[in-house]
């Protein structure tokens, strides 16, 4: 019995031992509810919304949405994250927890706008579910995402990344007192708690946008935010330049890595639903402008950690209370989306330039780390930061490429070299 409570990780194991022990009803009594972990999940959504939604804002905008669009997205979003979250935390009693695909839109705001605009760019985001879910039910495809290398997927993050990191310093010439500011509050607030460094930053950076006369006038009459649909159009362009790159992306930097982290702490999630549950709801979301649900890779830990419940067995609790947080955070989308819009873009560039540095950071040391990829690992890195694009193919597709060519290179020579030393 103790055994089985401590081994979260069997897969499968706490949806069929949910009955014997007791009627589903009880999980839900105040005596079965963990305190700490509704607080953990709660903590989680604020941290993962505000430390990232300047990303999503800019990558949105960079796409060509306008202020209710980007509104429309964030709603919509937030209402695919959170119920998705409850649903795969409460069915497979694990913390799963979800989020938006951050490097995703940081590819979006360095890929720019694609032929077709914003509807294109939808369409891109529904190819992305239908893959997400394609991944879940057939195998194979999750075995060759999976197969990439590590230092090639790291490389073309850490190429996208480059440029937005190098934000919140050139904010400093730009718009000085404002940059400095921001910059300075998530310097001060890092060395004393740094999960709260780029939460603060934002939250100063919001302060300032809404105290500043030019935007104080701007922000809307009508706070409560509605969904918008957007007709999607489906091009070659966006499906090669954008889909495929965020579909990689997605499944290398977010749900692979967010299966690791749940590995880390000894669940093992269900595979096909998990993908299948992150690919509907992503679909669900996408004819609203939503960008692409998934794994949460980096606030996962907390909510699947100590943390948030000494016993591995009420952890859940925390994931589907991260989703009831990025539920009630809708109420935020049309004030979030007006203020990031209007405000002076080299000031939103440095928020999510900040929030990205140590996604930055652990993908460019994950992409040279291994000494027989570093060349492959630094062309892709290289191509990718360079913007190059070619036959409207952005990219983040052409650094994978050509660092994919090099990597097949560098992997024949030794065996055409063994013969020759022989």
């Amino acid at each position: 019995m103790t055994g089985s409570s401590r081994n979260p990780s069997s897969a499968g194991g706490p949806i069929p031992a949910a009955p014997p022990s007791s009627p589903s009803q009880a999980r839900f009594l105040p005596s079965a509810l963990s305190v700490s972990a509704l607080v953990t999940g709660l903590l989680t959504a604020l941290v993962g919304y505000a430390g990232s939604v300047a990303v999503v804002v800019q990558g949105l905008a960079a796409a060509g949405a306008d202020t209710a669009q980007i509104a429309s997205a964030l709603v919509a979003v937030g209402f695919c994250k959170g119920v998705s979250a409850i649903w795969l935390a409460w069915r497979q009693r694990q913390p799963i927890s979800i989020a938006w695909t951050t490097p995703g839109m940081a590819l979006l705001g360095a890929t720019g706008p694609v032929a077709g605009g914003f509807p294109a760019v939808v369409g891109a985001f529904l190819a992305v579910a239908v893959l997400i879910m394609v991944a879940g039910l057939w195998t194979p495809l999750g075995r060759w995402i999976a197969a990439i290398p590590k230092p090639l997927a790291s490389a073309m993050l850490a190429g996208l990344l480059l440029k937005l990191c190098l934000a919140p310093f050139l904010a400093m010439m730009q718009a000085p007192g404002m940059g400095l500011l921001i910059l300075a509050t998530w310097a001060v607030v890092g060395r004393v708690a740094r999960l709260y460094a780029v939460p603060a930053a934002v939250a100063m950076a919001f302060a300032a946008m809404a105290l500043d006369p030019p935007l104080s006038g701007m922000l809307p009459t009508t706070p409560w935010p509605s969904l918008l649909p957007v007709v999607p159009a489906f091009t070659w362009e966006a499906m090669v330049g954008l889909a495929l790159p965020l579909f990689v992306v997605t499944m290398a930097s977010q749900n692979i890595p967010g299966l690791a982290v749940l590995a880390t702490y000894g669940y093992t999630a269900r595979v096909r639903p998990t993908f299948l549950a992150t690919g509907l709801f992503s679909a669900l979301g996408a004819p609203f402008g939503a960008p692409t649900v998934n794994l949460a890779a980096i606030t996962a830990a907390m909510c699947a950690g100590p943390d948030a419940d000494p016993r591995p067995e009420r952890r859940w609790q925390a994931a589907a209370a991260g989703g009831l947080g990025y539920i009630a955070l809708t109420a935020l989308a049309t004030i979030t989306a007006t203020l990031v819009t209007r405000s002076p873009p080299i000031l939103i560039e440095a928020v999510a330039g900040l929030a990205l540095i140590g996604a930055f950071g652990g993908s460019l040391l994950a992409a040279v780390q291994a000494e027989e990829e570093r060349i492959p690992a630094l062309v892709t890195l290289l191509v990718t930061a360079s913007g190059l694009s070619l036959f409207g193919v952005g990219s983040a597709f052409w650094g994978l490429l050509f660092g994919g060519a090099m990597h097949v290179l560098h992997r024949r020579r030794p065996a055409s070299a063994a013969p020759a030393g022989a």
